[in-house]
């Protein structure tokens, strides 16, 4: 294509085009803003999820928290009740304390401490709830 075929833009033309230019940015600014306005919407209703901090807690808590559940200390949240299973609850005792044994001498002073506690909150309440001692 040479020179002369080539077609020069009127000022006019060029005022048009800048004209949607800008009608274009204006749209994709409120298109933008409306998704900006739904995500903080949907953000607001939506629960949050906490991560629990990462350290030796993270590891016991789970265990101790079901072990509550199947003593019937703490409602199920799942099934909205409390039943016991002394089963399971053992089971989980016997997980902490296999836990303890194999992380003796490699735990910080307050992580060793921790675990006992949980330990011993759970084996006195088991044996409670199992009737073998009575307080």
């Amino acid at each position: 294509m040479t020179e002369k075929n080539k077609k020069k833009e009127t000022p006019k033309a060029k005022g048009k085009k800048v004209k949607e230019e800008k009608e274009e940015k204006q749209k994709d600014k409120q298109e933008d803003k409306t998704k900006e306005k739904t995500e903080e919407k949907r953000k607001k209703t939506e629960p949050k999820k906490i991560l629990p901090p990462l350290d030796f807690s993270s590891l016991v808590l789970p265990f101790f928290t079901q072990a509550l559940i199947e003593l019937g200390e703490t409602e199920n949240p799942e099934a909205k009740n409390t039943e016991e299973n002394l089963k399971l609850t053992q089971r989980l005792i016997d997980l902490l304390s296999m836990l303890k044994e194999k992380t003796t001498g490699n735990l910080k002073p307050e992580e060793e401490i921790f675990l006992d506690q949980c330990l011993h909150q759970l084996r006195i309440a088991y044996m409670e709830r199992a009737k073998i001692i009575t307080l």
